[in-house]
């Protein structure tokens, strides 16, 4: 298994940090390069909310998902805001499985 490591990308609302950490240990032990958010800004972090700060944000996660094998979306009880189907549409746009947490 060394040396063969997929690389996967979280996306989903910043509200779920535990499950992006959650997610990111599961992955990681599994045996997998774990790309996740910086900051989480629905979760207490307020530098997100600076002028220009989430833009430059959303644009480097796409940034993320262009580094990534595939992308994992952090989608608990079902939620997907407008950010987050940004980001699959990017995806899929760009030929990257999408996966999610939970079912559709």
């Amino acid at each position: 298994m060394v040396g063969r490591y997929k690389v996967i990308t979280l996306c989903g609302s910043t509200r779920f940090k535990d499950a992006f950490m959650e997610a990111q240990k599961r992955l990681t032990l599994e045996g997998n390069i774990v790309i996740s958010v910086g900051l989480f800004g629905h979760s207490g972090d307020d530098e997100v909310w600076i002028e220009g700060t989430k833009e430059m944000l959303d644009d480097m996660h796409k940034r993320k998902i262009d580094m990534a094998d595939e992308v994992l979306i952090i989608n608990v009880g079902g939620y997907v805001g407008s950010s987050t189907r940004s980001e699959i549409e990017y995806a899929k746009a760009h030929g990257k499985p999408v996966h999610y947490l939970e079912q559709q």
